[in-house]
């Protein structure tokens, strides 16, 4: 497989979540100015690719344009057999909720509402007949990183547990494609190591497509692929190191 200039290959994940390719994108301004200019990229299903640069690299831009939420981009974004191109608003909303999960920065977690009911949330724009197992899964998920006090609501929780519920919620619904933005930026350095090491490995076991974007060189190296970004472009040879 031809790898992108600035993607630094890694031991390979294993195969499962949805194949990446992207071709030809460009993301601009609402003033025209080119925000993201990114030829090519190819991943296999199951990889976990950490998308790495200075503030204002487009790292976050990649992101959303991966995720579909940039109505301004131009190229293709392929994730299996889905060309995000060709869906408007609401074919992107659709195939959203439908294949990935998303961990945000600032968690975007109800106060009001338990570890529980957050990481279930998908629950809700889910057929009748998907909704307990989603829920069951999210309550595994939360055992699974650690968190047992549950039905507590969150706005008691640590920074640590508020990002393990989101990525409790972000797992819950198994999709196939997973993309975080900075997940470790808000945690000490023993608790965003522990968030690593079970984000990357419920991940690798589920076979989940993870794309992080990351200041976080602990988390970096634990990716199977790195890309470089500066000034919206990918970066090159040793400068990409």
């Amino acid at each position: 497989m031809a790898d992108t200039e600035g993607c630094a290959d890694r031991e390979a994940g294993p195969s499962g979540g949805l194949a990446l390719r992207v071709s030809g994108l460009t993301v601009r301004s609402p003033r025209g100015r080119v925000l993201l200019s990114l030829p090519s990229l190819e991943l296999p299903g199951g990889t976990l690719l950490g998308v790495r640069g200075p503030s204002g690299a487009g790292k976050s831009t990649l992101l959303h344009a991966l995720a579909g939420l940039s109505a301004v981009a131009e190229g293709t974004v392929r994730w299996g057999d889905t060309d995000l191109s060709r869906l408007d608003a609401e074919g992107r909303a659709r195939f959203r909720a439908d294949q990935i999960g998303m961990i945000f920065q600032d968690f975007l977690l109800f106060d009001e509402l338990s570890a529980q009911d957050n990481a279930a949330l998908p629950a809700l724009f889910r057929p009748r007949a998907e909704r307990a197992g989603l829920r069951a899964r999210a309550a595994a998920r939360l055992v699974g990183l650690g968190l047992s006090d549950t039905a507590r609501s969150v706005a008691s929780y640590s920074g640590g547990e508020r990002q393990r519920v989101a990525i409790a919620r972000a797992l819950a619904a198994g999709a196939p494609v997973l993309l975080a933005d900075e997940p470790t930026a808000s945690l000490d350095r023993a608790a965003a190591d522990r968030l690593i090491a079970d984000l990357t490995g419920m991940a690798r076991a589920a076979g989940t497509t993870l794309v992080a974007v990351s200041h976080d060189e602990r988390l970096i190296a634990r990716m199977d692929r790195v890309l470089t970004l500066a000034d919206g472009a990918p970066v090159t040879g040793a400068q990409a190191a």
